[in-house]
């Protein structure tokens, strides 16, 4: 017999951190926890981004005590289509009550401490000043990827940036991507995508906002840098939605946030999708905490992905989990030896 519980953990940034959607200094997580009379326990996280989760929205709780419900009465679960995040904090929960170890929820070599994972360094939004400072430190960092959210300050100012970074780095020193979050209008994209295109860059996550599918395959058809679509994948639910999306944009890359998504098994699918037409993807947590991190970093480990990935965010708060994780020289690893620390109240 199973008992399930869920509560609610806010993680505190270290210092407000600037995106297109307004700078945040706190951050909502629930956390589902199943445990049986044998002592086995297992936790996942619903990580939710409020104005961009899909299911950031009234009836969340009730939801969640819906699905504790139906575990503590050995009841069918419901229905979750709509609610990525608990289905992807349940689909972990569950992979950690059955293998028994957070570090093995999914078995691959990098939480043993065998390998790493290639991690891009991300620059927050802020002003030409703070956007420099943060080039430089991810730099001497050791990072050879780093990511730069524009959209936030004056255009003109971020080509300087972009043009600063490559009076010293070129394209085999650093490689630069950038995410626009939707920040482009449709009518001034393409030439600001052929401006960027001058300091090769890698490539652009979102820029102009989600919905516009003709819009968009208009530029991924055209666009000098790689398209990657990101908010784009939110909502779509459904298996004809999904191929319907990839085969009207055709985008030469995908962004994958399990939580935004649905999980690992929605993610296997939007990867099936992506490569079926040739294009590439990769993995982006979406500020859980190292609960979530740690599943988003297994599951990218046994997929055995091979360009840097978005899974640098575990550092960001002053109240996360302590993990065996850490990033050094630009890759996430794990440390042997090194236990979990759980608060008491979460285990009992």
């Amino acid at each position: 017999m199973k008992s399930a519980r869920w509560f609610k953990h806010t993680l505190i940034f270290d210092r407000p951190r600037g995106t297109s959607r307004g700078s945040f200094t706190e951050k909502p997580s629930w956390f589902i926890s199943i445990s049986t009379q044998n002592g086995r326990f297992g936790i996942g996280e619903c990580g939710l981004l409020p104005g961009l989760s899909v299911d950031h929205r009234e009836g969340y709780e009730e939801m969640l005590d819906r699905v504790v419900e139906a575990i503590n009465h050995d009841k069918p679960r419901p229905d979750l289509a709509g609610w990525p995040s608990i289905r992807f904090g349940l689909e972990m929960a569950l992979a950690h009550l059955e293998s028994g170890d957070l570090n093995q929820l999914i078995a691959n070599p990098v939480s043993i401490g065998r390998e790493s994972i290639p991690i891009n360094g991300l620059v927050w939004m802020g002003n030409h000043a703070a956007m420099k400072a943060q080039i430089v430190e991810k730099i001497d960092q050791g990072f050879t990827t780093i990511k730069l959210k524009i959209g936030a300050i004056d255009f003109d100012e971020e080509l300087n940036l972009l043009a600063g970074i490559r009076e010293t780095f070129s394209k085999n020193d650093i490689t630069i991507r950038v995410d626009a979050n939707g920040a482009f209008a449709p009518t001034d994209a393409m030439a600001k995508l052929n401006s960027l295109a001058a300091y090769d860059i890698h490539s652009i996550e979102q820029p102009i906002k989600q919905g516009q599918w003709d819009e968009m395959a208009k530029l991924c058809e055209t666009t000098p840098i790689d398209i990657a679509l990101d908010e784009e994948l939110i909502g779509i639910e459904t298996s004809a939605e999904r191929r319907k999306l990839i085969e009207t944009i055709k985008p030469q890359a995908i962004i994958l946030k399990p939580s935004l998504v649905g999980g690992w098994k929605d993610s296997n699918e939007w990867i099936d999708l992506a490569e079926s037409t040739g294009a590439y993807w990769w993995m982006t947590s979406a500020l859980e905490s190292n609960i979530g991190l740690n599943a988003i970093a297994q599951y990218t480990a046994f997929k055995k992905a091979d360009i840097p990935q978005g899974l640098g965010t575990g550092m960001l708060y002053t109240n996360n989990i302590d993990s065996p994780m850490v990033i050094e020289q630009g890759h996430l690893k794990y440390l042997s030896g090194k236990p979990w620390q759980l608060p008491n109240q979460w285990t009992s």
